[in-house]
């Protein structure tokens, strides 16, 4: 079964040009907030520079004109500028972003680019295609690094030419002073991750300001507006709700102020850790409606006092003590068949071989998949 990571592993195969294809982006400098499953993450109040993974146009081997002219996408039935630049970009993707389902029963395993972000763009994806990764979650300040010396145009042709699959800020949910800043990153993510061939992006709710009961009823209007942002690029936002977030922080609360927004273009995700290491309960679960989780980051937690859980608490999913044959076992119930995507951020792996760090996270993740019978 081909796995992703927010790129995924590809069983039979190791090739260097297999397909690499975004599954999701996220947007955000910050180290929870990096990632392409080709879903969107944004962190609050830090400014966005753009960066790419380091990587020419002319280190992918591709023609120099890829991709090739293909028919025009609109927004409704108005042909902006924006839509006629994403439309010869994304198509050449579209066969490989159709995949990211998983068979019934199944899921796919991916990496997100979080895990080895020193290595950059290019350094990151190429590693992880040697290692049989198939389906990537990119991270925004990567893509920022690497937009720095070369053009979205080549940073497709990467992922094409190595077989990858794309899946998958400021904090948008709430009202705040810096929220139209952080709208208007949001709009230049979504732009960019339309035009690479993504269907989904994600912000996290990362505010820590003390929140009001003001807030929480302003929730569901700016999920509105955002999903309506969203939707302009043919994109589904992504709520990611984070332990010590002071509004967002268990799945019950994401789920309660999504469903009263209702709408079409914003759905739920699930982070192994936020959900395990925060106020979550297991039991939670069972307010999934079947098929309505978009996505969800995969890690393990480290045994120790829940007052000292930080980032690097997160493990290669096996290493750890959440249960998380039981959790995957549950989203097979609530009918989960997208990427596990793995997501951590400790030093000696973020700043390891991505070939190496990807070939262990696919064997350890593996072997948790298939004792829960999705691979």
């Amino acid at each position: 079964m081909p796995t992703s990571v927010e790129v995924s592993r590809e069983r039979t195969s190791t090739r260097l040009d297999m397909a690499l294809a975004p599954v999701q982006c996220c947007i955000g400098s910050r180290p929870h907030t990096a990632g392409i499953i080709f879903t969107v993450k944004m962190c609050a109040g830090i400014p966005h520079e753009h960066v790419w993974l380091g990587l020419s146009s002319g280190d992918t081997g591709l023609p120099a004109s890829w991709p090739p002219p293909q028919p025009k996408r609109t927004a409704g039935s108005m042909l902006t500028r924006r839509t006629f630049l994403g439309a010869s970009l994304a198509a050449p993707l579209t066969r490989l972003i159709d995949t990211q389902a998983a068979p019934p029963g199944k899921m796919l395993l991916g990496i997100h680019q979080n895990t080895s972000s020193a290595a950059g763009y290019r350094g990151s994806l190429k590693g992880w295609a040697r290692a049989g990764i198939q389906y990537v979650e990119l991270s925004d300040a990567v893509l920022d690094g690497f937009l720095e010396n070369d053009t979205l145009a080549a940073a497709g042709r990467v992922m094409t030419h190595l077989g990858l699959t794309p899946v998958s800020g400021q904090d948008v949910w709430l009202p705040g002073p810096a929220r139209n800043a952080s709208l208007e990153t949001w709009k230049l993510r979504c732009d960019q991750f339309a035009q690479l061939g993504l269907q989904n992006i994600y912000c996290p709710s990362i505010t820590s300001r003390a929140v009001t009961s003001e807030d929480f009823a302003a929730t569901p209007d700016c999920i509105r507006e955002v999903g309506d942002i969203a939707g302009e690029y043919g994109l589904t936002a992504m709520i990611e709700f984070l332990r010590i977030s002071t509004h967002l922080a268990t799945l019950g609360s994401a789920l309660e102020v999504i469903r009263e927004a209702a709408h079409p273009n914003v759905r739920p995700m699930l982070d192994f850790f936020h959900f395990w290491s925060g106020l979550s309960k297991f039991e939670d679960l069972d307010l999934l409606e079947p098929g309505e989780l978009a996505h969800a980051h995969f890690q393990d937690l480290l045994a120790g006092p829940r007052e000292l859980i930080n980032n690097d608490s997160r493990l290669i999913p096996g290493d750890g003590i959440a249960p998380l044959v039981r959790i995957i076992q549950k989203l097979v119930e609530k009918r989960y068949e997208g990427t596990l995507s793995v997501e951590l951020f400790r030093e000696e792996l973020v700043r390891g071989d991505p070939f190496e760090v990807a070939t262990e996270i696919g064997r350890k993740c593996e072997a948790v998949m298939l004792e829960a019978g999705v691979l």
